[in-house]
């Protein structure tokens, strides 16, 4: 990969490697844009095949998150870690401490916390060297998990859609397809049945199927064939890119929202979906609910804030289906138009100088 062409290409404005001989720590820092204010993003573990695929889901994930951050009205940037490694044989306490002294040479231009294959707990090592840290455990400060916030953010965007296509919001005698049964997808599964939903899952884990289905009486689907579901809802909850040459001619689902990040391979896929007649929830502002929860850490964590925050991605993704039906524009393109609108306004408001403290 040519770093600095994809750096142009993307916006980003920088990309830390760091290693440390001692706990073996590989771990990329990517700093997308700092307009807002400073990056905020997860901490990624995986056993990722080679240094490109960690660059590139790093440089993807980065990007995403400062589209989330603007369009859910938040002073953030956007940011993500990814450390390469098994997160079930490779974690140690060292790991993770290494990853602490490093985000403190940033000096606060970035904060991370959980995110796939890391948990609260592990960070609570990180604690120990950098204060710059969201999402910990509620006994070291942190609001704790984010994945059922989350999840709360899916099902607000589920009845933005089913609004916006049936005049009902109601989940009452829906069929909803979830891929991925994770932190997040476990808990939009959850909240789906106790509305009365018909919920079919699929996890590539059976351990997480198993639990799935013993706890709510969900209808457990192969995880190869979950996007070739009839249903009225399909909620990819698991890895990015979902919605691809490969997949998009097999959906037969009315509305896509869930949780992964980058769902799209590319944006001209939220094009292909309105072509289909397929409303897509974009995922930037679906699954917004954990960086909402973790950004109000930062000023003083409050429930009920976050909670209205939250049951806002629903008038912002009906207002969003209203304006793409009316301009014939993708989903996605009136939500980009959005963050590209906030970011223009916060960068002229910042031309006026301040004196530093």
């Amino acid at each position: 990969m040519e770093i600095f062409k994809e750096m142009q290409k993307r916006g980003h404005e920088q990309v830390i490697f760091n290693y440390d001989k001692a706990s073996g720590l590989k771990a990329i820092i990517a700093i997308h844009d700092t307009t807002l204010g400073p990056a905020l993003g997860g901490c990624r573990m995986l056993p990722y095949s080679s240094e490109d695929a960690a660059l590139e889901d790093v440089l993807r994930l980065s990007e995403g998150m400062t589209y989330k951050a603007a369009a859910a009205g938040l002073d953030f940037g956007g940011g993500k870690a990814v450390i390469v490694g098994d997160p079930a044989t490779e974690k140690t306490e060292a790991m993770f401490r290494a990853l602490g002294r490093f985000i403190e040479t940033l000096h606060g231009r970035f904060s991370t916390g959980e995110d796939v294959g890391t948990t609260g707990d592990d960070f609570v090592y990180s604690l120990r060297e950098t204060k710059h840290l969201v999402g910990l455990p509620e006994a070291y400060g942190g609001a704790g998990d984010t994945g059922d916030i989350t999840a709360v953010g899916v099902i607000n965007a589920m009845h933005a859609a089913l609004m916006y296509r049936f005049g009902t919001p109601s989940l009452e005698g829906r069929k909803i397809a979830i891929q991925g049964l994770g932190k997040v997808g476990y808990h939009v599964a959850k909240r789906a049945v106790e509305e009365g939903a018909s919920v079919v899952a699929a996890d590539i884990n059976p351990q997480l199927v198993g639990k799935t289905v013993s706890e709510l009486g969900v209808e457990p689907a192969d995880p190869w064939a979950i996007l070739e579901t009839e249903c009225d809802v399909l909620a990819p909850c698991a890895l990015g890119n979902v919605v691809n040459e490969d997949t998009i001619e097999k959906f037969r689902c009315e509305i896509v929202a869930g949780s992964a990040n980058n769902q799209l391979k590319d944006l001209t896929y939220g094009d292909r979906l309105q072509a289909r007649g397929i409303t897509y929830a974009p995922d930037f502002i679906t699954n917004a609910g954990g960086l909402i929860q973790v950004a109000d850490e930062v000023q003083g964590y409050r429930s009920e804030r976050v909670q209205h925050q939250v049951d806002n991605i629903y008038d912002l993704l009906l207002n969003i289906f209203h304006k793409a039906e009316a301009t014939g524009r993708s989903t996605v393109a009136i939500a980009m138009q959005i963050v590209e609108e906030r970011l223009s306004l916060y960068h002229a408001i910042h031309r006026i100088y301040t004196q530093s403290p």
